[in-house]
């Protein structure tokens, strides 16, 4: 190896160590990390925000002076912002779980065998029939399958069980007086014939469709 070179390695040696080596903080330096720290945030948070009425009330805060609003009318502004700021993400989340929705019934009306009944209820036909058709408040005996978007069960009952079809949500009611005895049919349901904005419990989400399969077995009145 060249002397030259060698020498060269013991130059850039100490300054590659006072690069990787930070100096200590000192009070101006956190002082400004934490500014830039806050700013950081507050610029994702709330885009706008008047910085030099921020800066006002932080140093009339920290410095312990006499602030220019009384704590009642502070409190209540910041009530106010904390309320508009959960309405606002409450109103950004539905938007963006009605439009998951919209993109799975648009995928499974355009599947291939797919038939849409009112009410935006999509049906296809697993297995034909040939028995009676349920009435509108009639009864209906079935075994069936509930499943979520992403395919798994929520709800199952392979069993035969009796319903009454005033107590089923809508979109079996808008689905079974069209099936006849005998046959079974995967149903995918809107989540306004299902459970709506509100949901199930932390069963199922609000605005979530649901896939069924429902075999019908008997009718009766």
């Amino acid at each position: 190896m060249s002397r030259h070179l060698v020498f060269g390695l013991c130059l850039v040696a100490p300054f590659t160590l006072a690069a990787t080596d930070p100096a200590p903080a000192n009070d101006h330096d956190l002082a400004y990390s934490l500014g830039a720290s806050l700013g950081e945030r507050l610029r994702q948070e709330m885009p706008g925000l008047q910085l030099d009425a921020l800066v006002e009330g932080l140093r009339q805060s920290y410095q312990g002076q006499p602030l220019r609003l009384d704590k009642a009318r502070m409190e209540t502004i910041l009530q106010q912002h904390e309320e508009q700021a959960k309405d606002t993400a409450q109103q950004d989340e539905t938007a963006r779980l009605q439009a998951v929705e919209t993109r799975f019934l648009a995928n499974e009306r355009a599947r291939a065998g797919v038939h849409e009944l009112p009410e935006g209820v999509l049906y296809s036909e697993l297995k034909g029939g040939d028995g009676a058709q349920p009435k509108a408040g009639g009864k209906v005996q079935v075994r069936y399958v509930g499943k979520l978007p992403d395919g798994s069960v929520f709800d199952q009952n392979q069993q035969p069980q009796w319903f009454s079809l005033d107590s089923v949500i809508e979109g079996w009611q808008v689905a079974l007086p069209h099936m006849k005895a005998g046959s079974t049919w995967r149903l995918v349901i809107p989540s306004a014939q299902a459970y709506g904005a509100e949901g199930a419990g932390d069963l199922i989400a609000p605005y979530t469709p649901l896939v069924f399969e429902i075999e019908l077995l008997a009718v009766g009145d």
